[in-house]
Formats: C-alpha cells, sequence, structure tokens
C-alpha cells in the first residue's frame, strides 16, 4: 500500500482539523487533545474527516457504530492495491478503465465503504446489504446526499439468507470484482462488555454500536466461514471474496481452513493505525490471478506455513548489462512453446505457458516433428503459468543488476519454482560462460 495515498498514516492533527472543522473545534479541548469517552466527538471526528478529506457529508446516528475512518481508508486501499495487482492487464497498477462492482456485506448505518470506495474510484460501482432496517434507511440517505444512488444500492436481507446472496436478492447481471465485510466480532455480549473492560482506553469506544452489528454466533470466525462455504458454491463468480477481522487467532484458524478446501491463492494484511488500533484482512480466490508479495503477505506475526506463496522470485545477475541480460532471456523464451513479449524499452517481458516446456524431457519432445504436431496452441485464458520478467537496477553504486520474476496467472506453484529455477540457471550459465577465460587469456 502506498503511503502517499494515506492522510491518516500519521497520527491526525486535531489542531488543523478543528481550524478547518468550526463543528470539530467545538469539541477540541484547550491542549488540543479529543475526549474519546465522549460520543458526540467521536461521531464529530468521522463526520469532519470524511467531509474534509473526501468530500462526503453523513449523518451517524446516536445509537448505531459510528465508523473510524483511518481505519476503513485502510481496507479500500488494501481492496484497491489487490485489484490492481490481479488486473486483466497484468500490469500491477491502476486501470482507470477498469470497471468494478463490489458487495458490501453488513453496509452499516452510514455506508462508509462503499462512501470511500466511489469518492477514491470513479468507475467502481456497490451493491450493499444490511439485516438492519434503521441502517439501511439512514445509509439510504447518506449516498442520496451524496448524489450516488446511481453507484450504490443497498438491499435488506434477513438472517437466515446468504450473505453473498447472487441469484437471488442481488440483481446483477455480472459477477462481482469483490466482497468485503466487518463481522460482528464477538460471540455474545457478555464477551463484547469483558472485552471492553480488559482495554485501558480504546479509540472510538465510547460510539458504541447495536448489539446486532457487535455480536454474532460463533463470532467473527464462524461469520467469515459462512462466507467461505458459500464460496465454494459461487467459485468464480467473486473474483476476490474478503473480510476483516478483529483477531489475529481468526486469520490462521480462517487460512486453515482454505487449505483444506484446497485454495492456494489467498491474501493476507494486516492495518495497522498509530500505535492505538490494529486490524487483519483475508482475501481468498478461485481464480488463479496472483497478487503481488506486498499485497498478499502483510502479516509478519503469522506463522510461515500459513502465509500465501511468494508470488515473486528475484535474483542478482554478476554482469552490469541490462542488454546482456535481455539477450539471454529472449533466446532462452523464444525458443521454448510459450507466448513471450518483450517491451525493450521496459527491460520486462510477459508470458504465457499451457504446461512445462522447458523440462529435459519437453526440450526433447520438441525436437521431435511429429510429437510437435500435437502441441496445444498457447490460449492465454487457458495457460497454467502466466509470468513478467523484468530487469533493473536498483541503485548505481550496487554490483550487478536485479532479475524479478513476477508469478501473475496460475495455481501451481511447482510449475512457478521450476520456471524460475530454470531461468537464474540459463541466466548464470550465460555469465560464467562469458567470463571463462579463453586460451589466450590462459
Amino acid at each position: 500500500m502506498s503511503a502517499s495515498r494515506n492522510p491518516y498514516k500519521d497520527d491526525i492533527d486535531f489542531t488543523t482539523l478543528a481550524l478547518q472543522s468550526p463543528d470539530f473545534a467545538k469539541y477540541l479541548k484547550s491542549n488540543g487533545q479529543l475526549d474519546f469517552t465522549d460520543p458526540g466527538a467521536v461521531r464529530q471526528l468521522t463526520t469532519s474527516l470524511l467531509q474534509r478529506d473526501f468530500d462526503l457529508k453523513v449523518d451517524i446516528p446516536d445509537n448505531r457504530l459510528c465508523p473510524p475512518v483511518p481505519n476503513r481508508l485502510n481496507y479500500i486501499l488494501w481492496l484497491q492495491d489487490l485489484l490492481d495487482t490481479t488486473g486483466d492487464d497484468y500490469r500491477d497498477s491502476y486501470d482507470p478503465d477498469q470497471k468494478v462492482v463490489g458487495l458490501d456485506i453488513g453496509t452499516g448505518c452510514c455506508s462508509i465503504y462503499p462512501l470511500l470506495g466511489c469518492s477514491m474510484r470513479p468507475q467502481w460501482n456497490f451493491v450493499a446489504t444490511d439485516i438492519d432496517k434503521g441502517n439501511i434507511e439512514s445509509s439510504q440517505a447518506n449516498i442520496s446526499a451524496n448524489g450516488l444512488d446511481s453507484r450504490i444500492t443497498i438491499y435488506k436481507t434477513d438472517p437466515e439468507d446468504k450473505l453473498i446472496p447472487l441469484g437471488t436478492k442481488l440483481k446483477l447481471d455480472r459477477r462481482l470484482d469483490f466482497t468485503m465485510c466487518n463481522p460482528p466480532f464477538y460471540t455474545s455480549r457478555d464477551e463484547m462488555v469483558a472485552s471492553a473492560e480488559a482495554k485501558e482506553r480504546p479509540p472510538f469506544s465510547a460510539c458504541t454500536g447495536a448489539e446486532v452489528e457487535m455480536v454474532t454466533t460463533g463470532g467473527e470466525v464462524a461469520f467469515i466461514s459462512r462466507m467461505i462455504e458459500e464460496s465454494l458454491q459461487l467459485r468464480d463468480r467473486v473474483r476476490w471474496y474478503t473480510s476483516m477481522c478483529g483477531k489475529l487467532s481468526s486469520i490462521s484458524v480462517l487460512v486453515e481452513r482454505l487449505i483444506e478446501h484446497g485454495n492456494n491463492n489467498y491474501a493476507v494484511t494486516e492495518f495497522v493505525q498509530g500505535n492505538k488500533t490494529k486490524r487483519w484482512a483475508l482475501a481468498w480466490s478461485w481464480t488463479d490471478r496472483r497478487p503481488t508479495v506486498a499485497v498478499a503477505r502483510g502479516i509478519p506475526a503469522i506463522p510461515k506455513h500459513l502465509l500465501p506463496f511468494p508470488s515473486e522470485y528475484t535474483f542478482t545477475t554478476t554482469t552490469e548489462s541490462i542488454a546482456d541480460v535481455a539477450a539471454t532471456i529472449n533466446a532462452e523464451l523464444e525458443a521454448l512453446s510459450v507466448q513471450w513479449v518483450w517491451r525493450k524499452d521496459l527491460a520486462m517481458g510477459v508470458g504465457f505457458a499451457m504446461q512445462n516446456v522447458w523440462s529435459r524431457q519437453a526440450r526433447r519432445k520438441m525436437r521431435n516433428p511429429e510429437a510437435m504436431t500435437d502441441q496445444a496452441p498457447i490460449e492465454e485464458s487457458k495457460a497454467a503459468l502466466g509470468f513478467r520478467v523484468q530487469v533493473k537496477k536498483e541503485a548505481i553504486d550496487e554490483k550487478g543488476l536485479k532479475v524479478i520474476i513476477r508469478w501473475i496467472k496460475g495455481t501451481d506453484t511447482v510449475l512457478f519454482e521450476s520456471f524460475c529455477g530454470m531461468l537464474k540457471r540459463k541466466i548464470d550459465s550465460k555469465q560464467r560462460s562469458d567470463t571463462a577465460p579463453t586460451r589466450s587469456d590462459e
């Protein structure tokens, strides 16, 4: 996540905000601090930040959960990166022309996720659900107040309904690009009260939500497990299923559940806001587009075996010539039965393979004309492996070059590892032969 996109990467300057928002200034103490035990002060902080930083006007009911803007923004920014690094163009950057439709499960009293998403990305649209009539009414009012009725649609659901009601309550003629959710954390009201009492002064705690927003049978693990079970039926009708978690322990349990179901394309991250608030998030997909390492492996504290397989492999060359390394890469890949395009101006290429065509057995087969007639045509959409190779100089005073192999498509980790190993061996071998002494040198 790029820090430049997050205005809250440092603590919020309350004094500056008070100068910009007279309504917020009324709650600020003379020492420049905010009384987080005052629900009105916490609600005003959220409304003032949304107004100043996103030009959004919201009204938050007194008896509903007040969403902290920095925490909610972290989730939206991660979602943007998740979609940007698994897009159809394989370029790992924002495509302003990509039309996106997401589902916010349990949108709350002001639909803060859809409002933030639409304010930051003009091609993003949302459908949202909630089981609480009061939340539906207040969210609809906030959506209309910001002129976003054409881009955000809210549906009333019932507790027994599916969490992702595609084909039933959601009237969509296309697949969803993502689902998002901030599920109830607690298994019971007693757990919620005990958790609050154990904290010295949790930020935003004064703005207590209704029990329907905070408590669910089985807590967040049971809730997100329902999403996993539904995703087994929906599969690629949703590109990315995601949810926030309030407990790190939940991530480990849920990742193990995904692995049990045969999923190896998932992402985990943590959202840290200053030194006060920490949340975690999980995403999984039944498609074969691989997000970057920065997006997918964002929890340092999780056991290593639960982190998703790295989608990038980097090694250093001894040669200083990008042209020489590029020539070696081109020569090797053009000799294989792969789809390969090299961009000389970017020192980068993208390729696709239907299977392992670089093993010794595959190379022998390629030399047999009769066997080659049975070779399947290379179809990008059906490729078993998609990869991007880039050669770059990290720093002027650094010796050698970096070769970065990015796994962009596929589900076979062994196939990706095999490709990376092959390409590294070929480059290393070429470098050794170029530096080996000739007879005249000996």
